[in-house]
């Protein structure tokens, strides 16, 4: 008789944890994501405003310059984005609160009743009389331990009735606080979120007065990126002869006699097994390789394409530019032999290792600190990066497989 009032509320809690728990799980995964989000993204706009900071005093309405502020717009309105989501988040968060609050108050009242019910239900079964004459009333001695039995057991079964009882309202409180601390946490989201779209709207203005100025100066600009491409195809030249050059030597060296360097499939030149090898690392390393500064941003990116805020104007780069501090150390990618140090117009001092049939270059060095021939490791200092006239430090990155130009981005890692 007193399991008929027991199992209903085991069954309906049991319900409650079930329908809860995978929702709870889910949007703490959503949480981490989002956090960890926001966290990268806040530690890059920190970057972005390090190095914009230093050419304050004489940053100029350069295309260079307007580069930099669109990527530092683009990563700001990924923040007040993710701020956006976050409050969404918490909207949600506080609906199934509310929701879960709701259920167990619901069950919170049906579980006194409950209790109730059962209280009056053995109040019944005594027919009014003590428990001790309800007892010494029995007919027989099995009747006598029966009627213990069931004394024992309604005992016991109030006490754990009221021990739910109280957990449950412990929880409701519980999840009440909860409520309140989240419908906090919102409102302080919510201010962030106001402030972060006040810089936004900021730096829109910013990079508006930089687009009216630059697209007043068309016919220069154009001037000046058909300039860099000039030079950046003599470089492209320069880099397309010492890889020529590196593959000559690959091929006589394998006609010798007794050489282990064979031509595979796909390959630009014949490698021995050790090249072979270095090769193989570097190509299992994409998208894995760390970028030839420390901090930074791209501020060009890698093709040809439209300028994404200059109408009429198309960049074009086989590498890409990376923004960075002034006098930072420039790194080598990857293991691999410095095969060429020059100085080319336009992009300075420039360093190329070779990492067995694949290439790196390293431009726009005001000094090299690596000498022709020497082996490099990751992370090794190659050179310092050099400051233009307008106060900006950029490294040039290109990366190749043989004769073949490939995107630099989509070799190191993401950021």
């Amino acid at each position: 008789m007193l399991r008929k009032y027991l199992i209903p509320f085991s069954l309906l809690l049991g319900l409650i944890v079930c329908s809860v728990s995978p929702s709870i799980a889910q949007t703490k995964k959503t949480r981490e994501e989002l956090e960890r989000e926001k966290a990268e993204v806040q530690a890059k706009l920190l970057e972005f405003d390090k190095i914009l900071k230093q050419t304050t005093a004489t940053k100029k309405n350069t295309i260079g310059e307007l580069n930099a502020v669109t990527r530092q717009f683009q990563a700001q309105t990924r923040l007040v984005n993710t701020l956006n989501r976050e409050v969404n988040l918490i909207n949600q968060e506080i609906k199934e609160t509310e929701d879960r609050i709701e259920t167990l108050e619901k069950e919170l009242v049906e579980l006194k009743a409950e209790y109730g019910r059962m209280i009056y239900n053995a109040s019944k079964l005594n027919r009014g009389l003590s428990i001790v004459s309800f007892v010494f009333s029995s007919a027989n001695f099995n009747q006598l331990y029966s009627r213990l039995m069931y004394l024992r057991q309604y005992t016991e079964s109030r006490k754990q009735q009221a021990a739910q009882i109280e957990k449950l309202s412990e929880e409701l409180e519980m999840q009440r606080v909860q409520l309140d601390s989240k419908k906090a946490e919102k409102e302080k989201v919510l201010a962030t979120e106001q402030q972060e779209r006040a810089k936004l709207d900021k730096m829109k203005r910013e990079q508006q007065g930089l687009v009216n100025t630059l697209t007043s100066k068309e016919k220069e600009i154009k001037r000046q990126i058909t300039a860099t491409k000039k030079q950046q195809d003599q470089l492209n030249r320069m880099i397309k002869q010492v890889i020529e050059e590196e593959i000559r030597r690959a091929e006589a060296a394998a006609k010798k006699e007794n050489s282990t360097a064979t031509k595979s499939t796909g390959s630009s030149m014949p490698m021995t097994p050790e090249v072979a090898a270095l090769s193989r690392t570097f190509a299992e390393n994409r998208g894995k390789l760390p970028w030839p500064v420390e901090t930074g941003f791209v501020s060009q990116g890698f093709g040809t394409y439209p300028h994404p805020t200059l109408k009429g104007i198309t960049m074009e780069s086989d590498g890409i530019d990376i923004r960075t501090e002034l006098n930072s150390n420039v790194r080598a990618v990857f293991n691999g032999e410095v095969t060429k140090i020059t100085t080319m117009p336009g992009f300075g001092g420039t360093v190329i290792i070779k990492h067995g049939e694949y290439y790196t270059m390293y431009s726009k060095l005001k000094t090299i600190s690596v000498k022709t021939g020497q082996t490099v490791s990751a992370k090794d200092v190659i050179g310092q990066v050099a400051t233009d006239a307008n106060g900006q430090a950029e490294v040039h990155f290109q990366t190749w497989k043989g004769l073949t130009v490939m995107n630099p981005s989509s070799w190191i890692t993401s950021k």
